[in-house]
């Protein structure tokens, strides 16, 4: 359990360019750690508490975290149909 500081755009590994979405945390044994935000748009600000899980993002140099999506106060992908339990997604009403 963490608490999101503040998402900052970090700098990407030569030839990929995107605005990738990250957020600095301070894990609750006092460590300040950057962690990704996966998926297509968020709902974190400043003091959410977050779950988070370890696995790196290959082109953000320093980024080692994944943000759990679907867990505590970052809420699931909107409208994600595929791979739905990566991104915290319940299944739909049929």
């Amino acid at each position: 359990m963490v608490y999101v500081l503040v998402c900052i755009p970090p700098l990407l590994k030569k030839p990929n360019s995107a605005l990738r979405k990250v957020c600095r945390v301070r894990l609750t044994n006092g460590f300040e750690v950057t962690s990704y935000i996966g998926g297509e748009g968020h709902n974190l600000q400043e003091h959410s508490v977050i779950l988070i899980r370890g696995g790196r993002v290959k082109d953000l140099p320093g980024v080692r975290y994944h943000t759990v999506r679907g867990a505590l106060d970052c809420s699931g992908v909107k409208d994600r149909k595929q791979s739905r339990s990566k991104y915290g997604v319940k299944r739909p009403k049929a």
